[in-house]
Parts: structure tokens; sequence; C-alpha cells
């Protein structure tokens, strides 16, 4: 794909909606219960949630990387953005490309607390689809207050955390101020650098209290400045989706980024040859950013919630995606850049792509009602988000690589002399405003002791207005002419929302149905390439159907979800099976629906133990998918969504005695297609967790974890440039790319709280 990060699908169709909608009958469910929510492991403090978020999954335990949300999946295939992340209930970043969320947003004692969003939530409120983190910034207290956290990991992590908060004056005025810094050089060892991410986030704010407990408003200035640089596996593919680690290449340990570090493009604006670094400068973003939010009770009940920000940002980054590789021999042509010495062996095909620095900016403002009416619990809102891009491009190059641990660049017989062709084949530009206007409305009704109704209509118009190109990136291209671009003026209307009832059988017992939908439409990032995109609404609906039980010992849910979306968009980097050196952008549009079965339960059979089990079975497929490439027509329709196992399973028991708490989480991922035809997949894999944490005493807690402690060795995800292979068997034994989990890592962490 087009767009990379380092991330794993985590769990399935995910209590989707059983647990996902709250009522005064069924607070006991696993929603409320189970404590394997955001809280971290090493003890920090549990978040309290509400009927609006979902506390049943530990969101931040991230298998691939140190610096991301883990990504739940609902039975499509990820996305680079990954899950929602909003904070002050407003996205941390308008869009995820090029700015990626956790350039400007990570976990932190900053935040005063962290959950997720509901599915139905997400729609009503933000007229999305899926799941999304919701987190709170620490705000000014009326108390001194100081809290923080010290990580770092058996391979060098470092990462420091810490938020002072207290009182200015006797009126109410109160101060927040934090950092967050962190240095991480991931599990394995960079040619040019020291750390894979290096991520600085400093805040301060003041907070006035009204009188009366009125409410509060709050001012709160954010910087942030990030880098991460992306690493891949190579490994030796084999019958039945195993992988074997290569003698010079140890999948999670070693670098596959070239050593030096170095990628050569071409300006695609201005016609001019640079080089650009994958650390440090060139792979850059900072943003500064004003948060004014807080509520107000009015003299007739109304609760008066405001949210509003100013996001200003600078946006650089560079990135290699593997394409493919093949063996040459000496006679071939190959020779390293480094010095000239003819090469022979495997031979990696790079893409390197760069964004040069590109200025963003964000206002958005969300503004709420809300009163407890009889027994009707009502929200009404407004949601603004303007988006402004100023000529963001991707310029482009591939290059060629040995094929080991931090590789060489080669100089081929078609490259240039410092390695590098085909400058700005499938280059892209664009740049423009978005502008959403929102009002939604929500309602969680009583209807009777026994029966629970709640629903929420939401209304957007989403207006573009910008310009791209439709002159085709040929190889060398950049813009000569004014007139090659062309203006954007497209505005839609989009429906979304969601409809939810509970009925209790029996004091324990009842039944659940949900149905959710949204519509979207292109955003301005759909015309970064030379053709005008299909804007056909894509609409989103989905339906459940469940049980639910719960007892002083269990609390169970068991349901059935159908989910639809069609007119997805994607861009393929395809490699020509016939000859690997050739490669193509294609673009595809599609259709994905898919059926499930959750069942989720939480167990408490005696003091202190805690198990969650889950369990989903899916069978999400392709619809419509039709493409042309080198000549040949495709058609993968029904085929299995690659990058999404069809059998997820979690299972999380916990043991709390005295001072001390053992724990362990263990995700279960039945086998996963990782190529569009079906031909080729990893076999059935674990992801495991465990730590134990200890209270020294009321301000001071010590905790270790262990990442990936059965040393799970395989790769995840996809295989790069192998989307048009149809017959595995001719690659058993041969190198391929893919991501993969993180190594055996041990974490040692010291929170206190004062």
């Amino acid at each position: 794909m087009r767009k990379s990060t380092l991330k794993i699908s985590a769990l399935g169709l995910m209590l989707s909606f059983a647990s996902v909608f709250g009522q005064e009958k069924t607070d006991t469910l696993a929603v409320k219960k189970a404590i394997i929510a955001t809280k971290t492991e090493e003890g920090v403090k549990t978040v309290t949630t509400s009927s609006k978020e979902d506390n049943n999954r530990n969101v931040m335990l991230n298998a691939a990387n140190n610096t991301s949300p883990r990504d739940v999946n609902i039975g499509l295939p990820s996305t680079v953005g990954g899950i929602t992340i909003l904070e002050n209930d407003l996205p941390a970043v308008y869009f995820f490309w090029p700015e990626l969320p956790n350039k400007t947003w990570r976990q932190s004692v900053g935040l005063e607390k962290t959950g997720l969003l509901k599915m139905d939530q997400l729609a009503n409120t933000m007229g999305d689809l899926g799941f999304a983190v919701n987190s709170y910034s620490q705000t000014g207290t009326k108390d001194f207050k100081l809290k923080g956290k010290f990580t770092t990991s058996t391979f060098g992590w470092l990462q420091g955390d810490v938020n002072v908060s207290g009182p200015i004056s006797k009126n109410g005025w109160t101060y927040t101020a934090g950092a967050f810094v962190n240095y991480d050089p991931s599990t394995f060892k960079l040619g040019f650098a020291r750390n894979v991410d290096e991520t600085k986030i400093f805040r301060f704010g003041l907070t006035k209290y009204f009188n009366d407990n009125k409410g509060k408003i709050s001012i709160l200035y954010k910087y942030s400045d990030s880098y991460n640089v992306g690493n891949y596996a190579v490994f030796q593919y084999g019958e039945n989706g195993k992988v074997t680690e290569l003698d010079n290449f140890k999948i999670g340990r070693d670098s596959y980024v070239v050593n030096d570090g170095q990628i050569k493009m071409k300006d695609i604006l201005t016609g001019q040859n640079y080089w650009a670094s994958m650390a440090g400068n060139d792979n850059r973003s900072s943003a500064h950013n004003i948060d004014i939010f807080g509520n107000y009770l009015l003299n007739n009940g109304w609760n008066f919630k405001f949210s509003t920000r100013a996001h200003f940002s600078k946006v650089k980054m560079s990135t290699i995606i593997p394409l493919s590789i093949f063996n040459v021999d000496s006679s071939a042509g190959y020779t390293l850049a480094s010095n000239g010495q003819a090469y022979s062996g495997a031979v990696g095909t790079q893409l390197a792509m760069h964004t040069p620095e590109t200025p963003i900016t964000s206002i958005a403002g969300r503004f709420t009602l809300g009163k407890q009416l009889g027994n009707h619990n009502v929200t009404f809102g407004v949601l603004e988000q303007y988006y402004n891009v100023d000529k963001f491009t991707s310029n482009r190059s591939f290059f060629f690589q040995t094929v080991g641990a931090q590789p060489q660049r080669l100089i081929g017989p078609n490259t240039d002399s410092d390695g590098f062709y085909n400058y700005n084949a499938g280059g892209e530009f664009h740049s423009g405003t978005e502008n959403k206007v929102s009002v939604y409305g929500t309602d969680e009704w009583k209807v009777t002791d026994n029966f629970n109704v709640s629903y929420g209509l939401h209304l957007r118009n989403h207006s573009i207005d910008g310009e791209f190109s439709l002159t085709p990136r040929t190889v060398g291209f950049n813009f000569t002419d004014p007139n090659q671009f062309t203006q954007i003026n497209k505005s839609f209307f989009q429906i979304a929302g969601s409809l939810n009832a509970t009925y209790n059988i029996s004091k324990n017992f009842g039944v659940i149905a949900n149905f959710l939908y949204t519509e979207e439409n292109r955003r301005l990032e759909s015309y970064s390439q030379a053709f005008e995109p299909n804007t056909n609404k894509i609409k989103s609906p989905l339906g459940a159907l469940g049980i639910f039980w719960n007892t002083d010992y269990i609390q169970l849910i068991s349901q059935a979800t159908y989910l639809k979306k069609n007119n997805n968009l994607n861009r393929y980097n395809l490699v020509n099976p016939l000859n690997t050196s050739q490669a193509q952008n294609t673009t595809v549009y599609y259709d994905i629906q898919t059926l499930g079965w959750t069942t989720d339960f939480v167990l408490k059979p005696f003091k202190g133990f805690n198990l969650h089990y889950l369990v989903t079975f899916q069978n999400p497929v392709y619809k419509k998918f039709n493409f042309n490439a080198f000549g040949k027509d495709y058609n993968y329709s029904d085929n299995n969504v690659l990058g999404v196992a069809k059998v997820l399973m979690e299972i999380d028991p916990s043991y709390t005695i005295d001072k001390w708490r053992f724990w362990a989480s263990f995700r279960y991922f039945s086998k996963q297609y990782a190529n569009l035809t079906n031909a080729l997949y990893f076999a059935p894999r674990w992801e495991t967790f465990g730590g134990v944490s200890y209270t020294v005493n009321k301000n001071l807690n010590v905790g270790a974890t262990v990442i990936n402690f059965l040393n799970q060795r395989g790769a995840s995800g996809t295989i790069n440039g192998a989307e048009l292979i149809t017959d595995a068997s001719p690659y058993y034994g041969k190198l391929l790319t893919g991501t993969y989990i993180m190594p055996l890592t041990g974490q040692l962490s010291v929170s206190f709280n004062f």
C-alpha cells in the first residue's frame, strides 16, 4: 500500500455493540467491570468509564511499537491512521496523512483520563465509523498535584513523563504544566541514528473554576515535535504460511532501512534534486496547539460544554517501503554505491517517498447542551472542523539495496550515478481546504424498568475547496505550468446515526439489538493522484443482535454483527509477477462486507482474580474488486480481506493480592492473508504480554512488563509487492518482506503521584 506504519490489527468485531451501549440494567456488563482498559499495567490510575466510553480493552498495548495505540479491528482492513484519537472531544489531528496522530499525541500523565469511545458514540458525535481513543488533558487543580512516570526497556528505551498542577489564587485560578520526552531505539539498530522515535510534548495551561460549582474554563497550550522511522523484516517464506529467519537478518532485531538513511528525490514543484534523511529534520513534524474548553451549568439545569482548538503544524515526512526481492549475478551490472564493488546476490527494490515541509492549519470547535429530562438523557451539539494544507507533495524515487541487516544502497544498470531511478513516477500533489459543519443529537431513553433505547442522529455538510492536477506523473516529472492545476469545489451532505435497544427478560438476562449507519465522501487527499476520484457516497450500515447475562461472578455478552462498506479506495504499488523489477501504481475502488459473531465475558470466581475472555469469528470479504495492471485484468471479488484474521481471541487474567498485581494478556490471530489473491498468508500466531506491579505506598508504584514473552518471531500484516501472486508454491524458500511483532522485550517503569 502507498502509506504504511508499523501496527497490528488487534481485535475483531470487538463486543461491537453489545458492550457498546450503556443502560442502567446492564451496568454490570464487561464494559463496566473489566479493568483492562487504557490503564497501563504498571499501576497508573484506572479510568472511570461512563455509558459513553468503553473500558473493556487495553488499546495502549501495541505489539508492534511503543508509539501508538493498538488498532481495534472491526472487520475492515487496517488504515494508516489506525484508531481515531480524540483529545478534549476533538480529533488530535484532522486527517492522519501526512500528520500522523502519534506525532502530536501520546498516552501521558499529562492526560487527566483516557478511554475508548464506542462505535455508536463516534457515529453520533463525529459522523465516523469505528472506535476512538477519547482523552482529556490534565487541567489546573485546586490542590497541588505532581505525577510522573519513567520508563525504560531492555533495548535502551528512555521515556520521561511529568505533570504538575495546583492553585494560583483563592478566586478559582489554577495552573497545569507538563513535559513528555521519548527516546526510543525500538528493538533494532539503525545505521544512521540511535533512536527510531524521538518525541517531545510540552504543555502549559490555566483553569478558572466558576463559583457555586457551575463549571470551569481552561486554556491549554501544547507544543509537539516528533520523528519516527519505520522498519520491515526480511524472511524466507515457506509452506503453511510459516516464515524462517535468515542467517544474516533477525526479525525484529535487525534494520532493513538503508544504512546511511539517505534518499534522493526530485521536488515535484521545482524540479530540483535534493537529498533527505530518514531521521532528524527531514522527517520531523512540529505543531502548536491551543485549546479552550470547559463547561458551565446553566440556571435552567442544562449543562453547556464547549471545546475549541487551533492547531498549526509543519510536517516533513520520509518513508521507505520495500517492494520486491530478486537475485542477480556479478555480470548484471550492480555495484555497491559506497565503493563501486561489483555485487551479486539478493537485491531489494525500494520505494522512497518524501514530503518537504508542509504547513497545516486546523481549527475545530464542539458545543453541546445536555440535560436529564425525566426518563430521557438528551444532548444536542454543533461541531465545526476546518482544515487547510498548503501544497502537499509526495516526491518519489526508487532504488536498490542489498538484502540483510543495515543494507547498503546499490547502483544498477538503470539507475543514476547515486542509485536512484523513476523519480516522481506516481508522485502526489494537492492543496486547499476542507470544512465540516455538523449538528447532532442523542437520547438515552429509559422506556420502562426493563426496556432501554438509545439513539442519535448526525447531519453534516462537508465541503472541499482546493486544487489538484490531472497531468500524468511520468518518470522524471515535475510541474512546469500553472495551467497544469485544476480547481476542486465540492460539497456533500452526509448522515450518520445509531439506534440501540436492550430488553431485560429477567433481572440478569436480556437481549440487545443495534443498528449503526455512517456516510462519507472523498477527502481532499483523494485528489493527490492524476485523476478525479469517484465521489459517490460511501455508506456503512452495521446491524447487530445478541444476548447478555450478568451475575455477581460472570458478565457475558454474545452477539452477531453484519457490516458493509462500499466504494473504498486504495492505491497499490504493484509488482509485475513476470518481471519483479517492474512496478506500477494502481488505484482500486471496491466494497467490503463481513459477518461476525463475538462472545465476551468477565469471570470473577474468587476475590482478587479476574478473567476476561473474548472470541470473534468473522468472514470479511472483498466485493466488486476489479482492476487492470500490466495489461491484464484482475478480479479479487469474494477474496478474504488481507491482514484480517477470521478468528480472534483474547484472554486476560489478572490477580491482585495485597500490594501486588499480576497480569497477562494473550491475543490469538488465526491465519491472515498477506496478499490480495489470498495465495500467501501468515500462519496463526499469538501476541503475549505480561507483567507485575507493586504499590510501594500511596505515592509510588513500580511495574515490570514483558512484551512477546513467548518470543514469537514470525511476520505479520501484509507482504509488500506480492499483490498479484496467484501461486504460492514458487515462492516457498524465496525471500519476502513484511511487518512483524516486537521481539521479546522487557520494560520497567516507576510511577509517582503526590
